[in-house]
């Protein structure tokens, strides 16, 4: 019986690491807001692949990618406010069937109510609830402490249950 040998090396190749992680970025990229998840995310790589060879170590790569992922986002909301203030946009049209209005309501002011949240608190909430990412992953991407993400969470659950209260009142 022969072995193929098997090829050593130290990190996972950039292709690898692309096709593993690629999809969770766009997903990232979209909860937080974006209005073009996919280029954002493939701005993150194209980052990454810059600066690959000095991360410290393998498990760097995907942190970095959603600290990237995180900026980029908040970048292009920035931008897109601005935009978005010398043009009006009409109010999305609402579906005909009763149930199906009334679910997209519920679910235009939940995502309402999210985009109203202070930038922090909506990019906790996202990391954690949509992504499930741990506190310390959290605070990586946003590059704070871990009590910060604890309070910016705590403040934004409080704030969504009083907008979605006031909308419901």
């Amino acid at each position: 019986m022969t072995e193929t040998p098997t090829r050593s090396r130290e990190r996972p190749t950039f292709a690898e690491t692309f096709a593993a992680h690629y999809p969770a970025m766009v997903r990232l990229a979209g909860l937080l807001g974006a209005d073009d998840p996919e280029d954002i995310a493939q701005e993150a790589f194209a980052r990454l692949h810059q600066r690959q060879a000095r991360l410290r170590d393998d498990a760097a790569a995907v942190p970095y990618l959603r600290s990237i992922v995180c900026n980029l986002t908040r970048n292009r909301l920035r931008h897109l406010r601005i935009v978005r203030l010398r043009r009006l946009e009409p109010p999305p049209h609402a579906s005909a069937a009763e149930q199906a209005f009334l679910v997209a309501e519920r679910h235009r002011n939940l995502l309402a109510a999210v985009d109203r949240l202070p930038r922090r608190q909506r990019e906790a909430l996202v990391l954690r609830y949509w992504l499930d990412l741990s506190e310390r992953e959290i605070a990586d991407a946003m590059n704070v402490s871990p009590g910060s993400v604890k309070s910016h969470t705590s403040r934004a659950i409080a704030a969504l249950g009083r907008a979605l209260e006031d909308n419901d009142a």
